[in-house]
């Protein structure tokens, strides 16, 4: 099975040479990747795998990469995935209209891999902080990503392997109600045969060990919708 917190990127990209320098370097890197050649294929995975991060060329058969950053943004289950444009157009009104039509950074070709390296991991800094080191705090909580280490009132907690990931998808977004199908993806990986009560199994552990010590509950679970990490228990 992938790892299962590796950030899966979606590169969307018709020349083949390009495609590959782009995919190969990201994995490189440690990313997970899956790869699209034009825009219908890049709706078609983007609906279906859930990318963390969408790398897009502008210049696209069929449907431009403008269009399917307008689709995606329009669509309930799509639009808040992160998009990074690539481009030749380097106007200033070109820059401007991929960002007003959704894109969340503008790389303009030709560039150097480690600047589209760095403007990866600046976009998923802000949407996936877990996943390129950041430390994570919420309430007493303090998730070391680096050091894989989890504190509560200062106090060391073990958590297994499941659990720490979980902990991590919660800590990123807190408030956030995640599906039990969303939890999966993340502490388990897209392609894991696991039962959703697993899931609940899982999480039933994690917060047993928040609660070692009698402290407030910070996992509340929404009926018929999922769990969140919520210090509002009304």
């Amino acid at each position: 099975m992938a790892n299962a917190t590796a950030p899966l990127i979606l590169v969307v990209e018709d020349e083949p040479a390009q495609l590959e320098l782009i995919c190969y370097n990201l994995q490189k890197e440690g990313f997970a990747i899956e790869r699209a050649s034009d825009g219908e294929e890049a709706l078609l995975l983007a609906g279906e795998v859930k990318p963390d991060l969408i790398i897009l060329d502008w210049m696209l058969p069929h449907v431009s990469g403008i269009e399917v950053c307008r689709q995606l943004r329009s669509q309930k289950n799509t639009r808040h995935i992160p998009i990074l444009m690539l481009t030749a157009r380097s106007a200033e009104a070109d820059r401007v209209r991929g960002l007003d039509t959704g894109a969340d950074d503008y790389v303009v070709k030709p560039y150097s891999v480690d600047e589209l390296i760095a403007r990866t991991r600046a976009v998923l800094r802000r949407t996936r902080p877990a996943s390129v080191g950041e430390m994570l705090t919420y309430e007493d909580l303090v998730l070391d990503t680096e050091r894989h280490k989890v504190k509560r009132g200062g106090q060391k907690l073990k958590l297994g392997p499941t659990e720490y990931r979980l902990l991590c998808t919660f800590m990123e977004k807190p408030g956030r109600v995640w599906s039990r199908e969303q939890l999966l993806d993340r502490a388990w990986g897209r392609d894991a045969d696991v039962d959703l009560r697993t899931v609940d199994v899982h999480v039933g552990r994690l917060r047993k060990a928040l609660l070692k010590d009698g402290q407030q509950d910070l996992i509340r679970t929404v009926r018929g919708s999922g769990y969140s990490l919520d210090n509002d228990d009304s």
